[in-house]
């Protein structure tokens, strides 16, 4: 669902001789450029990729393999989106950001301040080179890893591979902020443990559904698949209906599909939802049917309206934002 397109690769084929000669060109220039130093089972290196002035780098396990990464990056650009906001989260430098994380309204103003610049969902390669990245960021199955590696190392992602605690552990050791990860995680299991006891008294037995109306019927989300599941799900502990139990968190997908026509059974007494971001169809097809508006949740003023954007985000910023949310629409339930 999230896997970057093919224009990577068609764009930065076009630019490897550039980046190429780039190279070469700093190397004859400049008397610093090009020397390395080995120190213990690390090197050191100024590159005309953009390392740090220090040119420390250390051995990194990707999801796809080893790679030379800088030991603190100081120019990220992050091509998945969905790692941005653990940067942020980390004060780690992203210099390039796809525009939906840039539009994300939880990292947005973060982003903004730090100067990050917005690459579209298409980003050229002039636009990559010219931010002279340090660490390039990609999902695994990017087309063109090999194109990208010659501007930056590339740290590849499994998207899903681990829940956000762990990736944020992860992020922080790629980073050289492990100590920043681990008081992020510690702050936020705080919260939760404050605020679980107080959200289980009113929720009860109720159960709570996530769903997003799109052209073809409904999405039913479950715990880790953004839009506050983490939160609903994982840290609360709260209830689904059985069949989106079964189907959307069970299953490990994340998510269903159903039609409008089984809708009752996969809605639960408190439902969060939004229209879907993937198209362009009218939410009213469900908002306004006979079958929604009937629905014991609605008839008792339960539904809840998720950001259709920024809340499909599972970073540390983005559900810092979405506990506050969830966690007072709870806690408004009669």
């Amino acid at each position: 669902m999230y896997k970057q397109q093919n224009w990577i690769g068609l764009l930065l084929v076009m630019c490897v001789v550039l980046v190429l000669s780039a190279c070469g060109q700093s190397a004859t220039t400049s008397n610093t450029t090009g020397n390395s130093t080995a120190v213990g089972n690390e090197t050191t290196s100024d590159s005309a990729s953009g390392i740090t002035d220090e040119g420390e780098t250390k051995t990194y396990q990707s999801d796809a393999g080893e790679v030379q990464v800088p030991k603190n990056p100081q120019r990220i650009v992050d091509l998945t989106a969905f790692s941005t906001g653990y940067f942020v989260a980390l004060d780690a430098p992203v210099v390039g950001a796809l525009s939906g994380a840039m539009n994300n309204k939880y990292i947005k103003d973060q982003l903004t301040s730090e100067g990050t610049i917005d690459l579209g969902e298409q980003p050229t390669a002039e636009k990559i080179i010219s931010l002279k990245p340090d660490l390039i960021i990609a999902y695994t199955g990017t087309e063109g890893i090999d194109n990208l590696s010659q501007i930056a190392p590339v740290v590849q992602i499994k998207y899903g591979e681990r829940n956000y605690k762990d990736l944020m552990l992860e992020l922080g050791k790629l980073t050289n902020r492990e100590e920043a990860a681990k008081a992020w995680i510690t702050k936020w299991e705080t919260q939760i443990n404050e605020l679980k006891p107080k959200l289980e008294a009113v929720v009860g037995n109720r159960t709570v559904s996530i769903l997003n109306p799109y052209s073809k019927g409904l999405y039913v989300f479950g715990h880790n698949f953004g839009r506050g599941g983490e939160i609903i799900y994982g840290e609360f502990g709260l209830k689904a209906p059985t069949k989106a139990q079964a189907e959307a968190i069970d299953s490990g997908t994340g998510w269903a599909t159903i039609s409008m026509e089984v809708l009752p059974e996969y809605a639960g007494d408190i439902i969060f939802t939004s229209p879907w971001s993937g198209d362009k169809s009218d939410p009213k097809v469900v908002y306004d049917n006979t079958l929604w508006t009937n629905l014991p949740a609605v008839k008792a003023g339960h539904v809840f309206q998720l950001d259709p954007t920024s809340d499909t985000y599972n970073d540390p910023i983005s559900l810092e934002g979405q506990l506050k949310f969830i966690s007072e629409s709870l806690l408004s339930v009669k």
